[in-house]
């Protein structure tokens, strides 16, 4: 081997070796970070049923929603997803839904018109102060041969007694009354006797007796005229009337 070949063979290994180095793969890049979908925005919906009404009546509220983690009607405060609520809106009212979520915010609205309530009528008393009085101030009756007064005559009485409490610039006649039977001067010391056993029974619960005059008829002013027991028990009363 020559001087030349000595130099020219060590030459083509290094360049060789040199090639070689420079085939070696390239490493892969690292793989892209994915991205996160966006996040779906919320939807809302609704609605009252009916939109006009009368103050005083009710309104059904019906919503639906969806994407929403978060919802609230104004007024009413934190509500389901979906649902229905009814209300008794007072006045003319706009009703204000939002829903909240990842995907950010919506909201809707329902209105619901109120009106003032119907006038109610009140009706009129038209009946006369006499046609009043005799409907709240009973007559009583009375055992024949007594003026003791009766269970059911004192009940009467009590009843008399709270009308003319509530209307205490009544004045008022008890005239006592009796059947047929028995004297006339005997059924006048009964029918006196009568009206006064039920002056006692009203003074008794309280009403004034200056505002009470007394007067006994006797058997002389019947109610009825036929001799039968019915008939006289209707003429056995203290009969109350207004004193003009």
């Amino acid at each position: 081997m020559n001087r030349l070949t000595r130099i020219f063979v060590p030459a083509v290994l290094v360049v060789a070796l040199l090639g070689v180095a420079g085939c070696k793969k390239k490493p892969a890049p690292p793989p892209a970070t994915a991205t996160a979908p966006a996040a779906t925005a919320p939807t809302a919906d609704l609605s009252a049923s009916p939109t006009s009404i009368s103050a005083g009546d009710q309104v059904v509220l019906s919503w639906k929603t969806s994407n929403a983690s978060d919802v609230s009607i104004d007024g009413i405060g934190a509500v389901p997803s979906s649902g229905v609520k009814t209300v008794t809106p007072t006045a003319s009212t706009t009703y204000h839904l939002v829903a909240r979520g990842e995907g950010g915010t919506a909201d809707a609205t329902a209105h619901v018109d109120v009106s003032a309530a119907p006038a109610v009528a009140v009706p009129t008393n038209t009946m006369s102060a006499e046609e009043e009085f005799k409907a709240n101030v009973q007559d009583v009756f009375f055992d024949y041969d007594s003026f003791d007064i009766r269970p059911d005559a004192q009940a009467t009485l009590s009843h008399d007694a709270s009308y003319l409490a509530s209307h205490p610039n009544i004045k008022i006649v008890i005239g006592g009354y009796c059947d047929e039977r028995g004297s006339s001067e005997y059924n006048l010391a009964l029918g006196q006797n009568r009206a006064d056993a039920a002056k006692k029974a009203l003074v008794n619960a309280g009403i004034a007796g200056d505002r009470i005059r007394l007067i006994s008829y006797g058997k002389e002013k019947p109610f009825c005229t036929e001799s039968t027991e019915a008939c006289w028990q209707q003429n056995r009363r203290a009969g109350f009337s207004i004193d003009r």
